[in-house]
């Protein structure tokens, strides 16, 4: 089959199913990655209350863990959602946001790869170096700015190899270039637009979109290409009509409710890595 028409086949799956995407997710994003679970077809739930995750976590498609504001409180949350989503086989999401930033970030971030085992793994270079640092003794190159990445995509290609072995997961780099693992294959995706580090939250979004996939497609791996191969080509086309970070943010929207085969057999771009 032929990529593109697979893409949109997992597209067509999430917009005819609808599925419940569950988000313990920080402060920051919740409202723009719900609306981007919502306009590519997707039924978002912001949910992290201790007293609720678990019962939340047992119905929904796919469960995204984002340490983006973290509390003693809502790390507890997500190991105790993290625990059902995997008695119940439902795909866990991992997004570990300023990992390399602070101590509290990092060790969570690894605790989260043991505890919860996700089947897939979401950050910038500077986070997936420092998880693969924490979680399997790799050596350190650097640290992360705040929750932004100094360093390229292509520079934490190993470590995701590394760490995707280690755990028997997928793990995605995101960047100027998408890369995205297994431990054995590795497949770049290409596109997007330069405004995208202009908007808070662009990398969160990847990571509940990879949920939206993760929820209709049993392969995490795929799921992963394709999630990441809609925000490059939705990417590429809010970025062809924006002014600025404002005009993008709501183009991008646009353009998952949007998109069309068309669309994806003119812009999605993966190769082999």
């Amino acid at each position: 089959m032929h990529p593109a028409t697979a893409l949109w086949q997992d597209v067509e799956r999430i917009r005819s199913t609808g599925p419940l995407v569950h988000n313990i997710t920080n402060y920051v994003v919740m409202n723009s990655t719900a609306n981007a679970l919502l306009s590519i077809g997707a039924s978002p739930v912001m949910a992290h209350a201790r007293e609720e995750v678990q019962e939340l976590a047992g119905i929904a498609g796919a469960l995204v863990l984002n340490i983006g504001t973290l509390s003693p409180a809502w790390i507890e949350a997500m190991r105790l959602a993290g625990a059902t989503a995997r008695e119940r086989g439902i795909p866990v999401v991992l997004d570990p946001v300023g990992a390399g930033a602070s101590t509290l970030r990092t060790e969570t971030s690894a605790a989260l790869m043991t505890d919860v085992s996700p089947g897939i793994v979401r950050g910038n270079a500077s986070e997936i170096i420092a998880l693969a640092q924490a979680a399997c003794g790799l050596a350190a190159k650097g640290q992360t700015k705040g929750v932004d990445s100094t360093h390229a995509s292509s520079e934490a290609v190993a470590a995701a190899r590394a760490l995707a072995r280690s755990f028997a997961c997928v793990v995605v780099v995101s960047g100027a270039t998408d890369y995205v693992t297994d431990g054995t294959r590795a497949v770049a995706v290409d596109g997007g637009d330069s405004l995208m580090p202009r908007v808070t939250g662009m990398g969160c979004t990847a990571t509940a979109i990879i949920g939206a996939f993760a929820a209709v497609n049993t392969s995490g791996f795929t799921a992963a290409v394709h999630a990441m191969g809609t925000m490059a080509v939705c990417g590429e086309m809010a970025g062809a009509v924006s002014q600025g970070p404002g005009s993008f943010q709501q183009n991008f929207l646009d353009a998952l409710y949007g998109l069309c085969p068309e669309d994806v057999e003119a812009r999605f771009r993966a190769r082999d890595a």
